[in-house]
């Protein structure tokens, strides 16, 4: 049985006391789910601490992405042996913004990738497609592009501890989701390009669907065979929205 995984991305939203309100929160939620179900939040960094002092043990914390260096003359970034020694677990990679705003390459993803793997910290490996790439009838062969390039460089160990999400570029922030049927297609396709490296693994790979997944399209979302849970943008600052979410895949 797959894992069943609800990931909050708060992108750079709150303040201090925000951030311990929404880990209290956000515990109290996780403790009330099905033991199936595996909670993520991943807050700015410089909030970080204080999410891990309160957040309960049964959530686990993510950085929202993560440096292809382990230390050096990189002003601004933070390595993966620092998220470590904090107690992050997890880490964002490849996200739509890093990629379109900050010039994050496939094959940086993809160093950012095996550093995750050998640092221990598991990467949620993001990607998907432009509104003008869907259009043109591109979204699988860009999907796969950009899937095949973030796993090049992992062994069976390393594969096991990747979590995938397919974020329709177009349906970030927009309010516009990929209707189920369609977000099952490319998790189904997905799955199948992880089967050509590894089948054992695919079987077991969480695959998480990251567009403007809200209250009321969580369940017909997560109720797809290959949709494994959601990476949660705007809703995940909201508790009572991402409770709903959370109980909408139990």
């Amino acid at each position: 049985m797959r894992r069943k995984i609800v990931a909050g991305n708060w992108k750079m939203n709150g303040n201090r006391q925000v951030a311990q309100d929404l880990a209290v929160g956000v515990s109290n939620i996780a403790d009330s789910l099905e033991s199936s179900v595996e909670v993520i939040v991943s807050p700015p960094y410089i909030f970080m601490a204080d999410v891990i002092s309160h957040i309960a043990s049964s959530v686990n914390v993510s950085s929202q992405d993560v440096s292809s260096n382990d230390n050096g003359a990189f002003t601004g970034e933070i390595s993966a042996d620092m998220l470590a020694e904090f107690g992050c677990t997890y880490s964002i990679v490849g996200h739509s913004e890093r990629r379109a705003m900050f010039g994050d390459t496939d094959d940086v993803v993809a160093a950012k990738v095996a550093k995750c793997i050998e640092k221990n910290i598991h990467p949620i490996v993001c990607v998907g497609e432009t509104l003008e790439e869907r259009e043109s009838g591109k979204t699988l062969e860009v999907v796969g592009d950009q899937l095949r390039r973030a796993l090049q460089n992992l062994d069976e160990a390393g594969l096991e501890k990747v979590i995938v999400a397919y974020e329709p570029v177009w349906a970030i922030g927009t309010g516009k989701t990929a209707t189920p049927e369609q977000a099952q297609e490319v998790h189904e396709f997905i799955r199948g390009e992880i089967a050509v490296i590894n089948e054992v693994v695919s079987l077991k790979t969480p695959i998480i669907y990251g567009g403007s997944v809200n209250a009321e399209n969580a369940k017909s979302l997560f109720a797809m065979a290959d949709i494994d849970g959601g990476l949660i943008g705007g809703a995940s600052l909201k508790l009572e929205e991402f409770e709903v979410i959370c109980k909408a895949i139990g």
